[in-house]
């Protein structure tokens, strides 16, 4: 687990005993669901937010025509439901194991109260933080869905990729369902545009391997 943990902004850097305290600041409870599990529903709010270990999750919302929307992928080192949980609100969202998955729950009650500590108040503030790049994300969502055709979404949608892995070169972690789902476009049609790119020689991929020229 120290190995998932390190990659969340909330735990990385430090020491084994200050992980313990740190899991006890946040009540943390480990729980399993299979394949398909009911992680939150649209109409129950969350007590605490979650930290994926092992699997992957999908958070999704029905727009206003009833189609499903995905919001975000969640994977091995990230976390959901974050605001929802601090903020004691509920939001018509629904996250689902997309794969049998391992998730450390995590409850805000400490982080409402004032710090006495080192510790507590460096969780606090990297709570905080991870809420305002949280924020940044969105915006960058905004910035796709708010491209008229679907190669700009496209666009977009690889830039933030690239940027994020460093490379031109670099995998996404939809299948091509939810790739559409996520950029809010019709999945054929998302098929036909990704064609059109690779033969015009501006992307090149195998599955959800993507190359960017």
């Amino acid at each position: 687990m120290e190995t998932i943990l390190d990659r969340c902004p909330l735990f990385a850097g430090l020491s084994p005993e200050e992980t313990r305290e740190a899991l006890g600041f946040f009540q943390a409870q480990e729980k399993r669901y299979a394949r398909g599990a009911l992680l939150k529903n649209p109409v129950e709010p969350l007590t605490a937010f979650g930290l994926a270990l092992e699997g992957s999750a999908a958070v999704t919302m029905q727009d206003i025509d009833g189609r499903e929307m995905l919001l975000a992928h969640v994977g091995p080192g990230q976390t959901f439901g974050e605001s929802l949980c601090y903020l004691r609100e509920n939001a018509p969202l629904t996250i689902t194991a997309q794969t049998d998955v391992r998730v450390l729950w995590l409850r805000c009650d400490g982080l409402r109260q004032q710090a006495e500590g080192d510790l507590p108040r460096l969780l606090q503030t990297r709570f905080t933080a991870m809420l305002a790049r949280r924020t940044l994300s969105m915006n960058d969502r905004i910035q796709i869905l708010s491209r008229s055709s679907i190669r700009e979404k496209l666009n977009a949608f690889f830039t933030e990729c690239a940027r994020d892995a460093g490379s031109s070169s670099f995998d996404i972690p939809f299948d091509r369902a939810g790739m559409a789902s996520y950029l809010g476009v019709d999945r054929s049609a998302l098929s036909r545009e990704l064609s059109n790119m690779r033969r015009e020689g501006l992307i090149e991929y195998q599955k959800n391997h993507f190359v960017v020229f």
